[in-house]
């Protein structure tokens, strides 16, 4: 089991996706920021869809999310692959933040018939009964398990996660005439995992931070949160979307609204952005956006990106 030198346990995250929906470069996206990621990586390293791996044993894996990337990133990683017999996988669990398509689309990979728990809200869990294509992970293998907002499950044994809604939105093809952006519920969900007292959060979307999310970061060792977009009317500006990042219930990093001023008075050790979208300039290494989030203290993810706090 994995340890510091005083022998109390560590939780270990591995990143494995820290894009937005449609990764970056996007497919189908020449914006300056997907332009760089073509032709100047040094400048603007490549992402895949976010989502990351936990463990507190480097044994035992649970993944949060699962974009449609997830062959890919699980070729990247060791740690993840078959290690014994010729029908093996680290991976226990998954739990999924919400039902948007780069979180639970990579499901549809993982239909081999190897043994998985799948955990989610009921109203996630319903989304995924109402499409039959999710049909695909047998039940006599894949069982889908309802979390109850505010309670504690065990991801993994001696790992433990507190799932709780933070303000967002449904996902884009659940959307009817009226989007009820910024609501608390089942639809968008924040996870806590507390290690022998050591908190991390992993909040890929928030429409914004309310005093009750502030205080319950408060004191955190780490916390990855909602990277989207630099500013609310980024991909107008880049001409190639819309949206605000308000309207798609992601709150911007910068300005007075944003998450860095809004989480700038609360004690958190470490902070990093994560599902971070194409047109961001804040993944230009050498731009003045991520000049500025450095200042305020904030780490951008990358793929590969590993934590233990």
């Amino acid at each position: 089991m994995k340890s510091d030198a005083s022998g109390a346990r560590r939780l270990r995250v591995r990143v494995l996706g820290s894009a937005a929906g449609g990764g970056l470069p996007q497919w189908n996206c020449r914006c300056r920021v997907c332009r760089l990621a073509r032709t100047e990586p040094q400048r603007v390293v490549p992402r895949t869809q976010s989502s990351i791996a936990v463990s507190i044993d480097g044994e035992r894996w649970a993944l949060i999310n699962c974009a449609p990337e997830v062959l890919h990133q699980l070729q990247r990683e060791p740690a993840l692959q078959p290690g014994r017999d010729d029908r093996h996988t680290p991976i226990q669990s998954i739990l999924v933040t919400n039902g948007d398509v780069d979180h639970v689309a990579g499901l549809l990979s993982l239909r081999e018939r190897s043994p998985f728990r799948l955990h989610a809200t009921p109203e996630i869990h319903g989304v995924l009964r109402d499409n039959p294509i999710f049909n695909v992970l047998a039940p006599d293998c894949v069982e889908r398990c309802d979390v109850a907002l505010d309670s504690r499950i065990e991801l993994l044994p001696g790992l433990a996660a507190t799932v709780f809604a933070v303000p967002g939105k449904t996902a884009l093809y659940l959307e009817g005439d009226q989007v009820d952006i910024g609501a608390e519920g089942e639809s968008t969900v924040g996870i806590e995992f507390d290690v022998d007292g050591r908190r991390l959060y992993y909040i890929p979307g928030c429409a914004t931070v309310t005093p009750r999310l502030a205080a319950r970061l408060e004191g955190a060792a780490a916390l990855l949160f909602d990277g989207t977009l630099w500013r609310d009317d980024e991909m107008v500006r880049a001409g190639v979307g819309q949206k605000t990042g308000r309207r798609m219930g992601h709150m911007s990093m910068s300005g007075v609204d944003g998450s860095m001023a809004a989480l700038a008075e609360v004690g958190i050790k470490r902070r990093i952005f994560i599902h971070i979208n194409n047109t961001n300039p804040v993944l230009i290494e050498d731009s003045a956006e991520r000049r500025e989030a450095d200042s305020a203290g904030w780490e951008i993810a990358f793929d590969g990106m590993e934590i233990t706090p």
